[in-house]
């Protein structure tokens, strides 16, 4: 359906922002949405919200409730970016992580106003099309009420949840991508055409973000343009007046309240329910020794990359599989962490504790509490990336100088995009820099929570098998390093953590990274770089598989690259033993700066075609890439040309061949940007 008015008065609103691609394990996602939906959303049920009425000389648009779904916080950034400007608007807005919701309850009468519910989806997509982890459950259930469109058709696939008319449904959808990837915007797009198709009408045209270039910029321009103006012509009537809330407050409205106390305790045990959803792994996560910590490369290369081991045998409930994702909990460097401290006045050693503030919901704790400041700016705070434009405008709230609220406004402006992009982004200035270069910044500590980015887990695909290392997980870390503008180095937050950690925080996640059932089928590795992680893990399973499970094992093929062997060749030697036992049947290196042309993977693939072409085609050989998303294209199509030359297949088909391939499970790719 596309834009249109419709002739309503003022309704309720669903906004839902969405952050990943989409990759959906439909069984166990859907059971986990019938039998174990959060527990938050049944502590819900149990203690039901007053229903509040709604004052509509406010409000004259109804309400508006904002769902996000993230998997590194900026689709709620942009969530909350709606809710603070929705009563200016006329509208009262709500946020709500889709993880704590259900169709049924997004469809609920205390979300409704005249009958009809509207949904804005802020969508973005995660890795290869995946959505992000908080909205892998509500995905599913969409999924599964795709299959039918009716009560009589619900009725014969006699489904295990009731069937829901979504025609009262109003919603738009942006979506958050990145171009490099090849399923650009797929959640966004998989939201705008699902929720039509179960009846749902759309508001505005979908738009799409590119995080390749200014993802900001692109919603900008779509809810200032497009997302707002077609929701004050549907649903506020001509002629209603609304006074716009003021406030008499020095600073902008904060949703929390800061209470400090004299003496620090232990950290409050809570229940699932009462911890934010984003801040999960803030709680869960379990730290372990780390016991192995070496370089991979030669003295004689600039650059770094560490071999991490972790040891998890005194972790409770922690297991992985082979390949899976280890989450680690980035640590701030102590001196940035006095820093920030030092320019807001903050005292490290005070605790507090965090509740809602008056007027404002409370949607669990972000953080274990009590807490002193040192641990929150330590363990909880990112201090060290760029800040959004959208931050600097809140920062400029606080700056008492003119000149520094001038200058934070005017690089927060659509005019100072350029300025901007140079002086914050370019140059790896982090909120505490910002403090330094603009030292009248004055901000609460309620305050600083309300603007201040939290600090998301970084994942490295374990590079170890949990069959031969069962109480220990390794990773393979490239430390993040680069000279800035004034000469000053940037380091990333993780890598430099873990370069001297002497323990982690550390939780598991499932990747795609699986074995053939048949442990008989070949199997060919693409992994450059770090990219080679998985693929020493999933040599070391064939080792286990053929020497301890005594299964036949079937051809294992690896493809490398670096820079030169003599300065970069991650773990030489071990390849080096895979193929002295016969269990690294082939070995093709790209050494890229050791030829006058440089080589890479892919061009080492398209020289052996045939051999590739047999493998896959003839003898069902699984493909695991993982590295880079730009090498990652490259291999694909290098692929695809292979179809086409060996196969004998046209273009589309060869498209559709590497579809039914990835479809089966036959095509693994995990990359990043």
């Amino acid at each position: 359906m596309s834009e249109e008015v419709m002739d309503s008065t003022a309704i309720p609103i669903l906004l839902v922002a969405a952050t990943g691609a989409t990759t959906v394990i439909l069984a166990s996602a859907l059971a986990y949405v019938m039998l174990n939906r959060n527990s938050k959303n049944q502590q819900e049920k149990e203690e039901p919200k007053e229903t509040k009425i709604l004052d509509r000389t406010q409000y004259p648009g109804g309400h508006l409730s904002v769902y996000y779904a993230t998997q590194t916080g900026t689709a709620e950034s942009f969530a909350k970016q709606i809710q603070e400007e929705g009563a200016d608007k006329g509208f009262l807005v709500d946020l709500i992580d889709l993880e704590d919701v259900d169709v049924p309850a997004m469809l609920s009468e205390e979300r409704r106003d005249d009958n009809i519910s509207k949904a804005i989806f802020l969508c973005s997509t995660y890795g290869e099309g995946e959505p992000p982890d908080n909205a892998a459950a509500f995905v599913a259930e969409i999924k599964s009420r795709l299959q039918y469109a009716t009560e009589e058709e619900k009725k014969e696939a006699d489904s295990s949840f009731s069937y829901i008319d979504m025609t009262d449904l109003h919603y738009c959808v942006f979506g958050l991508g990145n171009t490099q990837y090849e399923h650009y915007n797929a959640m966004g797009k998989f939201f705008d055409s699902s929720l039509e198709n179960l009846g749902g009408k759309r508001i505005v045209t979908l738009g799409m973000g590119n995080d390749d270039d200014d993802v900001e910029a692109d919603f900008e321009k779509w809810k200032d343009e497009k997302l707002w103006p077609a929701l004050i012509k549907c649903y506020i009537k001509e002629g209603d007046i609304f006074a716009p809330k003021k406030s008499n407050e020095k600073f902008p409205e904060t949703p929390f309240h800061v209470e400090f106390l004299k003496t620090k305790s232990k950290p409050k045990s809570l229940a699932p329910h009462e911890i934010h959803s984003s801040s999960k792994h803030y709680f869960t996560a379990v730290e372990c020794p780390v016991t192995v910590n070496r370089e991979l490369r030669q003295k004689s290369d600039p650059g770094s990359t560490k071999h991490i081991e972790i040891d998890v045998s005194g972790a409770k409930d922690f297991s992985y599989h082979t390949a899976d994702n280890l989450g680690v909990l980035p640590v701030n460097n102590m001196d940035v962490v006095e820093a920030v401290a030092d320019s807001l006045g903050y005292d490290l050693d005070a605790v507090f504790t965090v509740s809602a503030s008056n007027n404002h919901e409370w949607h669990g704790a972000p953080f274990p509490m009590p807490i002193t400041i040192r641990d929150l700016l330590c363990n909880y705070c990112d201090l060290t990336s760029a800040p959004r434009r959208s931050d600097l405008k809140h920062l400029a709230c606080y700056a008492k100088d003119p000149t520094d609220r001038k200058a934070l406004s005017r690089m927060a402006s659509k005019e100072g995009k350029a300025e901007y992009r140079e002086k914050v982004v370019e140059s790896h200035v982090g909120l505490v820099e910002i403090l330094k270069l603009c030292p009248s910044i004055e901000a609460p500590l309620e305050h600083f929570l309300a603007f201040c980015p939290r600090l998301v887990p970084r994942y490295y695909t374990i590079s170890s098998s949990s069959s031969v290392h069962p109480k220990s997980v390794h990773i393979t870390v490239s430390l993040t390093e680069t000279i800035k503008k004034d000469g000053s180095v940037y380091k990333g937050v993780c890598s430099s953590h873990l370069a001297k950690a002497t323990s982690v925080q550390v939780f598991n996640r499932e990747s795609s990274f699986r074995l053939p059932s048949d442990s008989s089928k070949p199997i060919i590795m693409i992994g450059p770089g770090t990219g080679v992680a998985p693929m020493r893990a999933l040599l070391q399973e064939r080792t286990h598989q053929r020497d301890v499970l005594n299964k036949k094992v079937g051809t294992n093929v690896l493809y490398f690259g670096c820079k030169k062997a003599s300065l970069d060749y991650l773990y030489e030697e071990e390849f080096q033993t895979f193929k002295d036992n016969s269990i690294l049947n082939k070995l093709y290196l790209a050494f890229s700066r050791e030829t006058s042309k440089k080589v890479y993977v892919q061009h080492l693939l398209a020289k052996n075609a045939e051999e590739t072409w047999s493998l896959i085609n003839d003898q069902g050989a699984y493909i695991y890439v993982c590295g880079g998303v730009r090498m990652g294209g490259d291999v694909g199509e290098t692929l695809k040309e292979i179809c086409m030359s060996q196969g004998n297949l046209t273009s589309d088909d060869a498209k559709q061949y590497m579809t039914v391939l990835a479809a089966a499970g036959r095509y693994i790719q995990e990359l990043w940007a």
